[in-house]
């Protein structure tokens, strides 16, 4: 074990995790140990205005997602890793393809995809398309942080 490492006021901790899933951080009066944690679920993220995009990259990974970032439903389609996200979040409204041909394009790969969809404009909700499949959850921005982790996770239990 390592002792902590003087750095300008703080320490730094070296911690050995090679002996297999749990490691051993030990110091000044703290002494704890981290083991492995459960799988990360990976949630893609598509919307054409970078903003939502960043507010959203921080508020899933604070609740311990990893987080793939789309520009465009192009985007999201073009880069191959549709199956290995286990939830979508997208924007309705954005150029070329839009939020509901996304859904149709994802559940004829993925049916099981747990999908939820946003929008800044809730009167395209009352003209929803018949989608296929399960409807994805819906939110209407502006919408609250914790509701929206909580419908990711409510997906997801339901899709395993």
């Amino acid at each position: 074990m390592l002792g902590p490492l003087p750095f300008v006021g703080h320490h730094i901790f070296l911690v050995d995790t090679a002996g297999g899933d749990s490691a051993k951080v030990g110091g000044r009066g703290l002494d704890f140990t981290m083991t492995a944690r459960a799988p990360v679920f990976v949630v893609a993220v598509v919307d054409d205005d970078q903003g939502i995009l960043q507010s959203l990259e921080c508020l899933l990974e604070s609740a311990d997602y990893r987080v793939r970032l789309f520009v465009s439903s192009g985007a999201l389609l073009e880069s191959g890793c549709l199956l290995q996200i286990d939830c979508l979040i997208s924007d309705v409204d954005m150029p070329g393809t839009d939020g509901f041909q996304l859904v149709r394009l994802v559940r004829a790969a993925r049916p099981q995809l747990p999908i939820i969809l946003i929008t800044g404009y809730p009167d395209r909700l009352t003209r929803l398309p018949a989608l296929g499949g399960s409807n994805p959850r819906l939110f209407t921005k502006p919408f609250q942080g914790h509701e929206l982790l909580e419908a990711v996770s409510e997906a997801l239990q339901s899709s395993r």
